[in-house]
Parts: structure tokens; C-alpha cells; sequence
């Protein structure tokens, strides 16, 4: 459990005590790995933190991180922290307009830079007087003037910032993908990092020494909390993956101890066995043949051989997908947490149900609101949005944080997430989706009159869509064209995880006498999406499967 009124630096000073020498961080090109002990990794990122400190001071400056996975992203990390400085992390395959927002909004004065797809694209919107510090092996360009990390680290070699961590103190402001197209700003403290880990990592019975892999975006703070936090509490050991053709090889080598993963992940990892193996006809004979055997086999190839826990959370996870799962003998528990507040809810392998998030975490409570929203008070919660305080006041009340979802409490005390307050859901991803402006854009179409965007725990948004009288006019031929070129349209204006993958053209108007209308002529979305739900989220796996877009008359 944490310690009253620890920081990640009290955690860190530990293991320093405990195992100077223990591997720590391990970062791998090819069959080659570089490490870093607890004494090495300490070393560099508070020679590192001195630099800092005498550049930026100790006050809180928003410093930026826009790196894929690596251990010099937890190194960065850790010095920004150590020096009293609020790290900003970015995503690598976020857009330049939502970048520059960031940007700007935090007022980020220097951006640590690694391996990342979209620098091309941040490089001409940084804002004036950005600063770049580069990790190794990384180059910026010829026409960015760069500080080099290797250079900060030999000269500044033996020092250390000044600076004393406390735990109710800001520390990193890690951006959601929001509910109304600008991401928010969620403030960490050391609490609200560290108390959710401490109660879940007892709840979830996590090993000491665990082995951890880490592979999805560190931007986001599930990766952060579930592998760096649980690293320092329970004196883990994180290998980085690679990259993404290498992630089996890098799980099955490092047969993590804990392991999280969005819905969309377990998604993937079942096409990849199911393409390895050539179809589920040959993987049901292979079962029948030898159970124990094949099971044996594809968690050695899968890595899951030797642990505590896998998660899922972030979005729904379908209870088919978790029940193909068991037949191979692996057990994922659904769980629940937000950026806001973390480590709330969760199934384990001996209390679990499917289609549940399952029960929450001791020491933390839960309440259905009136309009039966899910709402939870526990220790270590976000201080709120940066610089949004009636955002703020809204999510945050009397100590419950809303959590936007609403949610269902059966007779056992299993909790059953049932859709969103407001219109906005999650993709399979994990990521927010508001269908209001791309609603909105789909209807500079001529040719459609209403419209819904379903997606929630979907591999892809799908847009359901009642014609106008000008398509009537029209062939059939010519009415999918626009519709698909207008999806292309929109598509190339959205961020990825938002992006339409089929489009169902409804052959009935949405009217009140057919229920899918209010009186006040609002649209009932559960109602939409209780009619073409189901065969909506078979054409979202289809387009992601086949990379297209798929149109489809109902």
C-alpha cells in the first residue's frame, strides 16, 4: 500500500537503498538490450533534473514529452518531476491542431523529443521560443536548433536538483481526448498517482518484482499508472517494446506479470492468432485434438505463462472476445478507472463476471445520481482540469466525481456500465468520441436528412443515416458515391480513433410514432442504437479488418 504522504521519489529512494543494483528499465533493438538499474536511472535523469532546475527553476514549468515508448520517457519523466517541473505528455500520433492546442494551453516552454511519427507536422506550429531537447539516437532536423540529452547528462554528471517532491504537489497533466473536441487538461499530484496504485495492486494481488511491459502510448495515463507507478511501488522490472512488429516476440519473451490492454488490443491479438493459425475451424480442431497442448502453446506465444492479472478496461469489452479468451485457458478481468480517478473497479480471476466491470476496489465508493450516472468517492483523485474550474466544479462534487457513465448495480453487487450520460462514447480504443460536429459535417451531404454516430466500444465509428427527398431523385449508384466521398471527407478531418468505417443507410425515417423520436422531436440514440447496434458493430470490424469503408442499406 502507499505510505501516507509518499512521493514517486520516496518510492524511488527505496529501491535505491534496497537494490542499487537491480535492473530497472530495459530498452531492446533487436536481441540487444540497454538497462538501467535503479542507481544508473537515478544517476542520469537527476543529472538531468539539475540541468532543469537551473534552467526553469523549480515553479511548475509545463515541459512537453513527444516520444514513442522508451526507457529514456520514464527517465525524462523522472527528472522533470524530480525538479519540481509539470511533465505534458504527447501523443505521437496526435495532429498538429490538437498538438498546438496543447501546446499553447499549458504554455510549454520545452519539449523533450524522441522517436515520433508526427514531428514533421508539430515542427511548424511550435509556438515561439520552444525549446528541444533531444534524447539519444533521435534527430530533429537540421532546421530546429536542438539541445542534445547526452550533452545535459555529461555536463551537468554528479549533480542533483535541489528541489524536495511533496506528495499533494502537481506533477504532470496528462491530456484526455475530451468530450467536446478540445482535450482537457487532468492535474496529477503524487496522491493521485499513487494511492490508486496502492489500493489495486492489493485488490489485484500483484506480485512483488512483477515484470512489466510497456507498449501502449506512455502519453496515456493507464500505461503510466499501470506499468511506471507499479514499477516503483512494488520494485518491478519494465521492458520497453520495440516497436509495433515486434510486440509478440516482445511479450512472449518478457511473459509479463501484469498486463493491460484496450479492448481494441485483445481484438487484435485475436486476429493475429486466428491469421497465424490460418482460421478458427483449424484452431477448434487443434483444441479438440490436444486442449492442454494447443492452450500451452499459444500462451507461450502470447507471453501470458505467469501472472497476476489482465486487464482491459477504457471501453466495453465484448463478453464473446472474452469468452474465446477463456478457451485458451487465459482469464481477462474487465475493470474501470478514469484519468480522473483511478484503481475504482474491477473484476479478478476468482470474482469476475463478464459483461461486468465488477466491484469496486476497498476503499473506494460508488452511488447511481437520479438518471443513474455512475459516481465514485475515493483518496487520490484528480485535483480537477487545468485552468477549467467550472469543468471542474462540474466532474467534481462534494468529493464524488461524475464519471459521465451510466451504469447498472445487480443483485450481487456487480456494476454494468450501460451507455453515457451525454451522447459522447468510447471507441474501442479507449478514446472519447463526440458524434455531435461530425454529425454535423456528414450533413453538408445534400443527400442524407438524419443522422447518428454509433460506436461505443466499436473497432470504428459508424454513421446511421436517413435520406433526404433529393436522393430519390438520384440512382443508387450515385448516392454511395457521395456518401463514401463524404466520409473520406470528414474521415480526412478527424482525429484517427473517431474516423467512420461503415455507413448504414436506413430504409425508415426516424419519426415519434416509430419511437426513435422525443416529442420534442430529439433523437433517441439509445433507440438507434438498439436497432442497428448489432450489425453496425459487425461493419466496424469489417472496415478495420479490411481497411475500408463499408456501405451497407437496412
Amino acid at each position: 500500500m502507499a505510505w501516507a504522504n509518499d512521493t514517486v521519489m520516496d518510492y524511488l529512494q527505496r529501491w535505491l537503498e534496497a537494490c542499487p543494483d537491480r535492473v530497472w528499465l530495459r530498452d531492446r533493438k533487436g536481441d540487444d538490450f540497454s538497462e538501467w538499474t535503479w542507481q544508473s536511472a537515478f544517476d542520469e535523469f537527476q543529472s538531468v533534473a539539475a540541468w532543469l532546475e537551473a534552467q526553469y527553476g523549480d515553479s511548475g514549468t509545463s515541459i512537453g514529452i513527444l516520444s514513442k515508448n522508451r526507457a529514456h520517457w520514464t527517465l525524462a519523466d523522472m527528472a522533470i518531476l524530480a525538479s519540481g517541473n509539470v511533465s505534458i505528455p504527447l501523443f505521437t500520433t496526435q495532429n498538429a491542431e490538437t498538438t498546438e492546442y496543447v501546446l499553447n494551453f499549458a504554455e510549454v516552454k520545452l519539449i523533450v523529443l524522441g522517436e515520433a511519427s508526427n514531428w514533421d507536422k508539430i515542427k511548424p506550429i511550435l509556438p515561439a521560443g520552444t525549446r528541444v531537447l533531444v534524447l539519444p539516437g533521435v534527430d530533429a532536423g537540421e532546421d530546429v536548433d536542438a539541445l542534445h540529452w547526452n550533452d545535459v547528462v555529461q555536463e551537468y554528471k554528479g549533480q542533483r536538483a535541489k528541489h524536495q517532491c511533496r506528495h499533494d504537489e502537481l506533477f504532470t497533466i496528462p491530456f484526455t481526448s475530451g468530450t467536446t473536441g478540445l482535450p482537457k487538461g487532468v492535474m496529477q499530484t503524487h496522491d493521485s498517482m499513487l494511492i490508486p496504485a496502492g489500493r489495486a495492486l492489493v485488490f489485484f494481488q500483484i506480485r512483488e518484482n512483477p515484470r512489466l511491459f510497456s507498449y501502449l502510448p506512455l502519453s496515456h495515463i493507464a500505461e503510466r499508472a499501470i506499468v511506471w507507478i507499479n514499477s516503483l511501488v512494488c520494485c518491478g522490472t519494465i521492458t520497453y517494446n520495440e516497436d509495433q512488429n515486434t510486440l509478440v516476440r516482445d511479450m512472449s519473451e518478457t511473459a509479463p506479470t501484469l498486463f493491460f490492454g484496450v479492448p481494441r488490443v485483445w481484438e487484435m491479438l485475436h486476429q493475429g492468432i486466428l491469421a497465424k493459425l490460418g482460421s478458427q475451424e483449424t484452431l477448434d480442431a487443434m483444441l479438440a485434438d490436444d486442449k492442454a497442448g494447443t492452450q500451452a502453446l499459444i500462451q507461450a506465444a502470447t507471453g501470458f505463462t505467469d501472472y497476476d492479472i489482465l486487464l482491459s478496461a477504457a471501453a466495453p469489452i465484448p463478453a464473446s472476445l472474452l469468452r474465446w479468451y477463456e478457451t485458451l485457458g487465459i482469464t481477462i478481468c474487465e475493470g474501470f478507472g478514469q484519468t480522473e480517478a483511478m484503481g475504482l473497479i474491477g473484476n479478478t480471476p476468482d470474482k469476475r463476471r463478464i459483461g461486468s466491470i465488477g466491484h469496486p476496489v476497498p476503499g473506494v465508493q460508488v452511488k447511481l445520481s437520479e438518471e443513474n450516472e455512475l459516481m465514485c468517492k475515493a483518496d487520490g483523485l484528480s485535483t480537477g482540469y487545468y485552468k477549467q474550474p467550472e469543468k471542474t466544479a462540474e466532474t467534481f462534487v462534494d468529493g464524488w466525481v461524475h464519471t459521465g457513465d451510466k451504469a447498472r448495480i445487480d443483485e450481487d453487487g456487480f456494476i454494468y456500465i450501460t451507455g453515457r450520460v451525454k451522447d459522447y462514447f468510447k471507441t474501442v480504443q479507449g478514446k472519447f468520441v463526440a458524434p455531435p460536429p461530425i454529425e454535423d459535417a456528414f450533413a453538408e451531404c445534400h443527400y442524407v436528412e438524419q443522422l447518428c454516430l454509433l460506436g461505443r466500444g466499436y473497432s470504428k465509428t459508424v454513421m446511421t443515416c436517413v435520406l433526404s427527398p433529393a436522393a430519390t431523385e438520384q440512382s443508387k449508384a450515385a448516392v454511395e458515391k457521395a456518401l463514401l466521398e463524404q466520409t473520406e471527407k470528414v474521415n480526412n478531418a478527424i482525429e484517427k480513433h473517431a474516423r467512420i468505417g461503415a455507413v448504414i443507410i436506413s430504409d425508415e425515417p426516424w419519426s415519434i410514432d416509430n419511437g426513435m423520436m422525443t416529442p420534442t422531436l430529439k433523437l433517441k440514440r439509445d433507440q438507434v442504437e438498439a436497432k442497428f447496434g448489432e450489425r453496425a458493430q459487425e461493419l466496424a470490424s469489417q472496415s478495420a479488418q479490411t481497411k475500408a469503408i463499408m456501405l451497407e442499406w437496412h
